[in-house]
Formats: C-alpha cells, sequence, structure tokens
C-alpha cells in the first residue's frame, strides 16, 4: 500500500495534493437508464463465482460478470450514438485524450430546484467569465448533485410515467459546447449524459447527438464532484480498451 504519509507527489510543474476517486461502486445494485420499449436496454451488471478457496480451486478466488457496456460511471465513445457511425470504437481512443485537464461547473443549487433543469450556454459563459476558457482537449464536468442518490435506484431515476426527471443540457447549449468549445468530452453524475427528458428535445438526446457526432467523449455516473474545486484538476479516465466496443464501465480519478 501507498506510505499515506507521502501527502504530495510531484508532476510536472505543480504537484498533486490529493487524489478523488470520482467511480461509483459497480454491483448488481447499481441504477441502470430505463429505455423504453420496443428498444432494448441495457443488462444490469452481475457478477458469478468462479471459485472461493473451495473444491471448485483450492487455491483462488475469481469470479465471472456480465453487464452492459453503459452500466455504473462509465465511458462513452463517439461510436456509440448514429451521429458517430463510423467513429472511434472504445479501443481506438488515443491515451491523451483520457489524461487531461478538467473543469467543474456547479448548478446544484438549481437542480434541486427543479430536477428538470437544462444547463445553457449563459450558464457555461457566467463560468468562462468567472474561471477561464474551457480547458483545450479537456472536459467539461457538470455538477448536479445527483451523485448523492446514487445509491437509491428510484431518487436516482426520479421516474414517473411521462419519463425520468434529471439534469441535462439543452439542445442549444449541447451543439455549442460540441462544435464552439475546444474540450474533449463531458461528464455529469446522473444515469446518461442527457437529461431524463431529453427524448423531447431536438433533435432527441442532444448530448449524445451533438457531442459524438464531433467526435467527442462521454463520462456519466460520476461520484464526489463535490470535492473538487472549479479548476485546476486533471482527470483521468480508464475504461476496459474493449474491440469495438461502444463505452465501457471506467475507474475515473481526479489529480487535483
Amino acid at each position: 500500500m501507498m506510505d499515506e504519509s507521502i501527502s504530495q507527489v510531484e508532476l510536472g510543474r505543480g504537484s498533486i495534493r490529493s487524489i478523488v476517486d470520482l467511480t461509483q461502486p459497480l454491483s448488481e445494485h447499481t441504477p441502470v437508464i430505463p429505455i423504453p420499449r420496443p428498444y432494448e436496454g441495457s443488462p444490469r451488471f452481475e457478477m458469478h463465482e468462479i471459485s472461493r478457496y473451495d473444491e471448485r480451486g483450492p487455491v483462488a478466488y475469481w469470479n465471472w460478470f456480465v453487464g452492459g457496456e453503459h452500466v455504473g460511471t462509465h465511458f462513452d465513445a463517439p461510436v456509440h450514438w448514429v451521429s458517430g457511425q463510423g467513429g472511434e470504437t472504445v479501443d481506438q481512443v488515443e491515451p491523451r485524450w483520457l489524461i487531461g485537464p478538467a473543469v467543474v461547473l456547479d448548478r446544484v443549487a438549481q437542480c434541486e430546484k427543479d430536477p428538470d433543469y437544462l444547463l445553457d450556454i449563459p450558464d457555461v459563459e457566467e463560468f468562462e467569465g468567472q474561471h477561464g476558457p474551457l480547458p483545450d482537449g479537456g472536459w467539461l464536468l457538470y455538477r448536479s448533485g445527483w451523485g448523492r442518490y446514487a445509491h437509491e435506484e428510484n431518487r436516482f431515476l426520479n421516474a414517473d410515467e411521462r419519463g425520468c426527471h434529471t439534469p441535462g443540457v439543452t439542445a442549444r447549449c449541447a451543439r455549442w459546447l460540441s462544435e464552439e468549445r475546444p474540450i474533449c468530452g463531458f461528464g455529469v453524475e446522473t444515469v446518461g449524459t442527457d437529461s431524463g427528458l431529453a427524448w423531447e428535445q431536438d433533435p432527441p438526446f442532444p448530448i449524445h447527438h451533438y457531442l459524438h457526432g464531433a467526435g467527442k467523449y462521454g463520462l456519466t455516473q460520476l461520484a464526489n464532484l463535490e470535492q473538487l474545486p472549479e479548476t485546476g484538476v486533471t482527470l483521468v479516465v480508464a475504461p476496459l480498451r474493449i474491440v469495438g466496443g461502444s463505452g465501457s464501465p471506467a475507474r475515473v480519478f481526479a489529480l487535483v
């Protein structure tokens, strides 16, 4: 184990004062995004024991697992959406896009008042006015406060007969972020990068449509964003290198 007395690690000209795990635990209890019929949804994560120091294998404990690519904290590759058809699969993403600067835009107060709150261009422009431009080749992380519900599926999905009521992004902001800002990806605390009612927008699921159409990436179900400053973060995203995959569960860290 790392010596806990080591509080700083030199990185280039700066230093790391903390490492924050932004990954939600992955288990059979992890919420999955509900998909209406006749479309197929993602299976839940399941883990099955192979042996545990017993007659099946006296010297080993190990398991096999099944589950969708887009379950829990996960990475979306461009090919995930029809607008990104022919784009990168997860194994083709260059490592330089998986480690980079990130900023955190906080709209917790707005999302507490309105679970259907949609981030819009003025929100981002206000942030840029205070903190400077979004990072070139980096990530915009959208803090809604939704991470605190990740272990309560009903509250996390917040669904009724109309659909899920969770925060997202306006269509015009999704297009603007994808085409007019130099970020490589967009990350959220919610079950998907779009709002719960994004199927009602034009185009439907605009973050998916514009972001992946522009060859950019998504991150969902992030944890512990409240532990991060608004700037000064290096994001480390580690999806499985699944050949031909549209995405993957990922371990995500922030170096502060």
